[in-house]
Parts: C-alpha cells; structure tokens; sequence
C-alpha cells in the first residue's frame, strides 16, 4: 500500500496526554477542538492544557519550542504533529486591552474561566473518554448559545477582540447570542478603535466568507461594532438596511474577502451618510481610491486585496457608464484577473434595485462569451515596435491597446495586419 501523508493530529496530542498523565500531571484536550467534536466537526488542530509548568513539559519532551513560556505556552513536535501545550493558568491586568501583563499558574478549573465564551471553556480527557466542563459549555452548545464566560463585560474589558470573536463564532456555529452578552458588546462596542487594525482585519477575513458573512454582517450592525470595525463614522442608533444592502446582496459563492470587504464599506458610508445620495457614488473615480485607500491605511490591507477592490469596482463602474459595449471592452473586462469580482459587484448592485435593467444587459453580452477566449497572445508587443525602428515613447502604449483591440474584435488576425496598423498609428 502506498505511504499515507495524512497526519494523525488526534493520536499525536493523546500521546501528548499520555505521556503528561503518565508523569504525574493532569492533561486534556482543551478549547475549540472539543468543541468543534462535540458540535460533530473534525477539529482542524488539537490543544493540550495541564498542570505541568512549561519547564517540566520540556523535560518530558524531546522537540519543544517556546512560543509563550511566560504564559504557559509550549509548542510540542511529536510524529509530524505540532501541539500546543499550555499550562492551566489565571491571568492578571489586561492593560492594553488584548494581553495580560502577568499570568499564575493554576488549576484546571480556573483555567476555564479566565476563557472567553463557554463553548471555548471545556477539556476533554481522551484517555476515559470524559468532557471537563466548569463553566456551562455543554448546555449552551445543546441550546445553540452564545455565552461569555463570567461577567460579560470584564470579559470584553479584557480583551476587546472578543467582541468580534463573538460576531465569527455566531455565525460560525449558528449560536443565538446570550442577552448579557450581546449587551456587554453594544455597551463597549467603542474599545474595539483601541485594537490595531491588523487583527480586525483578520477577523473580518474570517467572518466575511460565503457560508457565514451575511448572519455575520448583520450582527456586526445590531451590536453596534460596525463603524469601530471598519473605522467609519457611522451614527450611533444605525440600522442596515437590507434591502439596500450590497453584501447581502452577495451570493456569489466564488466572491472573497476583498470584494466583501468593498461592499461593506460601501454600505457603512451610505448609511453613515443617511441614505441619501446614490450608493453608486462610492465607486466613483473620485471616491473609489480615497475609500479604498483609508481601508488600507486602517486595516493594514494587502496590496492584492485593495488592487482587487479598485479593480473590481472601476471595471464595473466603466461597464455600467459605457455608451455602447464594444467586444473589446467586453473581452477585456472578462479577461481581467478581477473578473469575477467584477461581476459579484455588478449583480449585488442589481439585487439591490440599482440599475436592475443596465446590469442585466451587460450580463447578457458578457455571457455571450462565456467559450471564448477572452484573452488570446498579442499579435504585436513594443519588442515588435522596436524591432521595426520606433522608438519607445508615450505613444507606445496607445498604438498597442489600439491594436490589440482590433485583434480581440477580430478586425485582424495576422502580426503583418498588426504591424501595418501600429505603423499607420505611429
């Protein structure tokens, strides 16, 4: 039989357990992957929590490497697994409002909670077979909720992040948020402008994908966080409206993060702005950059997310002001890496009522070349251009969109007829 490559995670962190159990020390699994077990899904990584301080779990393992010792936190390398092991402790003062500034080591008990939400808060002991739970996770996993741990708000003054974390597993698992909870969140809704920019995003990434983004979106704009995420002025007292709404408008499956992300911030700014003007005016020539830009500067963005967001937007913006559709601009915009979101744009703007009729004839034509290729080789290259004697020069780049658009309108077909009209061009 062929070697297999897949790794037994689960089998490497009950050797982990094991091998904690067997000298002396109590151990479980512990956080999201009882969890995930629990609500019936396969835990992407496995934790371990003990009461072994981080020095003795270097003792007892041959591969170690400290991640977080000061905090408990040894990542473990057994068979071609990576474990993290983490000492059961109470934290201290949280003064930046994400890390606390000292931790104590402690029981299995306290560790659970000083967690963040109840369906975080369990251990399971692989050996018998057993869930650990101090804090209520089983029930509220049964009745489908969403509950901090503890008081609500010192959990969110902790930790400020744990507000949108709150937002992602909700709509992740499908979990009713707890009232208390919910309230903590609209209540300190304004200590997430205290996070950098960079972990908002990455929750955002993790919130906004097809199976979830919209039962996310919509709590991000019921709990009030909507505005402090996006790092927008929205007024307080907001509500979506979702008829309006170009992410939930959204249900191309293939869509990501950046385009996500644009019709999110389009929406916030047209709210914010009282729903008066028209929601096109943000993918404006005009608009476009300096939104785009602030989301990058805030967010900590990529360049291929925001290249993708302007793309998107100023192909569909030409598309819906364009006179008339020539193949070319039809070609090209199918043949733009930024295509699809391209087209996710177009038909959210039509679920939402604007230019329903524009958009769907320019579907239409673009459909018309769904079997075509939209993108063939140039027949001609500023190499030909110069082989021929010209010289480079502004010009350059005019005379070889003007052929390649002949080229993809099929009003030649051969180097030499491109050649004779960059010459008459030039």
């Amino acid at each position: 039989m062929p070697e297999t490559t897949e790794i037994d995670f689960r089998g490497d962190a009950i050797t982990v357990v094991r091998t904690l159990r067997e000298a002396g020390h109590v151990a479980y699994f512990a956080g999201g992957c009882v969890r995930d077990a629990l609500l019936g899904l396969a835990p992407k990584d496995y934790d371990v929590a003990t009461d072994a301080p981080p020095a003795r779990v270097r003792e007892l393992f041959r591969k170690t490497q400290a991640v977080g010792q000061a905090f408990g936190v040894i990542l473990v390398r057994i068979g071609k697994s990576v474990i993290e092991v983490a000492t059961f402790r109470t934290d201290g003062v949280y003064a930046d409002g994400r890390h606390p500034t000292e931790v104590r080591f402690t029981t299995a008990e306290e560790d659970a909670e000083r967690r963040d939400f109840t369906i975080n808060g369990l251990f399971f002991d692989p050996v018998d077979g057993r869930v650990i739970d101090f804090v209520g996770g089983q029930a509220d996993l049964q009745n489908r909720v969403l509950r901090a741990i503890g008081d609500p708000a010192k959990r969110f003054e902790e930790d400020h992040l744990r507000m949108l974390r709150a937002v992602r597993f909700a709509a992740r698992f499908d979990l009713a948020i707890e009232p208390a909870t919910a309230d903590a969140i609209k209540r300190d809704a304004a200590l997430l402008t205290r996070i950098s920019g960079e972990r908002i995003a990455d929750e955002l990434r993790r919130m906004l994908t097809p199976a979830t983004r919209s039962r996310a979106y919509r709590d991000l704009w019921s709990l009030g966080l909507i505005g402090h995420a996006l790092n927008l002025r929205v007024p307080a007292g907001t509500s979506l409206n979702e008829k309006r709404s170009l992410l939930l408008a959204l249900e191309d499956a293939d869509a990501g993060f950046p385009i996500a992300l644009l019709f999110a911030l389009i929406d916030a700014r047209w709210h914010a702005a009282g729903q008066k003007h028209d929601i096109l005016g943000n993918l404006t020539p005009a608009e476009l950059p300096k939104m785009v830009s602030h989301a990058r500067r805030t967010l900590k963005l990529s360049n291929l997310e925001t290249d993708e967001m302007i793309a998107a937007a100023r192909i569909g913006h030409t598309l819906l002001n364009a006179r008339e559709w020539p193949v070319a601009l039809l070609k090209r915009s199918l043949a733009h890496p930024s295509s699809r979101s391209m087209r996710a744009l177009l038909r959210a703007l039509s679920g939402t009522g604007v230019a329903s009729e524009r958009i769907q004839t320019i579907e239409g034509k673009l459909d018309a070349f769904r079997n075509i290729d939209c993108a063939p080789t140039p027949l001609l290259t500023g190499d030909d251009l110069v082989s021929a004697g010209f010289h480079p020069g502004p010009a350059f780049k005019k005379t070889l969109d003007l052929v390649y658009d002949a080229q993809l309108e099929d009003r030649i077909g051969t180097k030499d007829e491109a050649m004779a009209m960059a010459r008459a061009h030039l």
